[in-house]
């Protein structure tokens, strides 16, 4: 099996914009499109592959009967999920389940760990990122009270970076805000706070107890320890390696081979183009190599962030 190419899904939301159309080329279904499920075998958005003898089918269905294209590893599903976000508008407040809660309360769904890549943002940009409370009883008043500026924490965003997202970590997108995002296959989300919108006249649903449950109580910030390897014609930089994903971002000018180890990986093209492994490749664009593809060359001036279990 060679590279594997994806057709995305697309989800119209709220808070959803243009940006999928204007900055990727894609055919989206409306002007308030937030979300690109770019790699999913996910049941709630399975995308389709478009090329070689598996072409039509689902990646849920290769994944199921093709195991061996992905290392064989032990997970009952896909586990994991690309997608990119267009934050036109704010996004609700919320915080995801670990695992065994998930499992538990969300009929046998993943958690949802997951990381953000700043594709663009506006200028003096921002995310909400943690949260003041020092306990439970704290975290429940501050809500009740609607103290959300004494409770949330934001911080400011450039282009270009990278935040590491555990569950039960508070956090929010803002407007003008467009992220590559990669998590546990998992859409499974608690909303803290939506701002009082209304969506067909109504509020949207929030999850106040099960949010109190499961956030991680203090806020604690992730430590990024970045690193970078240099080739004759590219560099890798590190992203984040934990359990759950892995994330590097190639950046080539020229020709470049690489080898993986992974039972796969998957890429997401960021800017740029050009060829890999000969198949024409541009912004926009994703793919998975499966485990049967253990060498590749990349050849363009291009970025694209490849992550892996």
């Amino acid at each position: 099996m060679d590279i594997i190419f994806l057709k995305p899904v697309f989800k119209e939301k709220i808070w959803g914009g243009s940006k999928l159309r204007d900055e990727f080329n894609y055919e989206i279904p409306s002007e308030k499109t937030g979300e690109c499920w770019a790699i999913s075998g996910h049941s709630n958005g399975d995308c389709e592959i478009i090329n070689g003898d598996f072409k039509g089918k689902t990646l849920s269905w290769l994944y199921a009967n093709h195991r061996e294209l992905f290392g064989n590893i032990e997970n009952d599903k896909f586990p994991l999920l690309v997608k990119i976000l267009d934050a036109k508008e704010k996004l609700s407040v919320q915080v995801h389940p670990h695992d065994e809660y998930a499992w538990e309360y969300e009929s046998g769904e993943y958690g949802k760990t997951e990381c953000w890549y700043i594709l663009d943002c506006k200028k003096n940009g921002d995310l909400i990122l943690g949260h003041n409370a020092h306990s439970k009883e704290e975290m429940k008043d501050m809500i009740n009270r609607g103290k959300w500026n004494e409770f949330m924490r934001t911080i400011k965003i450039n282009k270009g970076d990278f935040f590491y997202i555990p569950t039960g970590t508070i956090h929010a997108i803002c407007e003008d805000t467009l992220i590559l995002e990669i998590q546990q296959s998992s859409d499974t989300t608690y909303r803290v706070y939506d701002y009082d919108r209304l969506q067909k006249g109504c509020p949207r649903e929030l999850h106040i107890d099960k949010s109190i449950d499961v956030t991680n109580i203090p806020h604690k910030d992730y430590e990024i320890s970045s690193k970078s390897k240099a080739y004759k014609n590219a560099v890798i930089d590190t992203l984040v390696e934990e359990k759950y994903f892995s994330v590097y971002k190639y950046r080539v000018d020229g020709k470049e081979s690489f080898s993986h180890y992974k039972p796969f990986i998957m890429g997401s093209v960021t800017s740029g183009n050009g060829y890999i492994n000969n198949h024409k490749i541009s912004k926009g664009t994703h793919f998975i190599l499966p485990s049967t593809v253990k060498d590749f060359t990349i050849e363009g001036n291009i970025e694209i962030v490849i992550s892996s279990i």
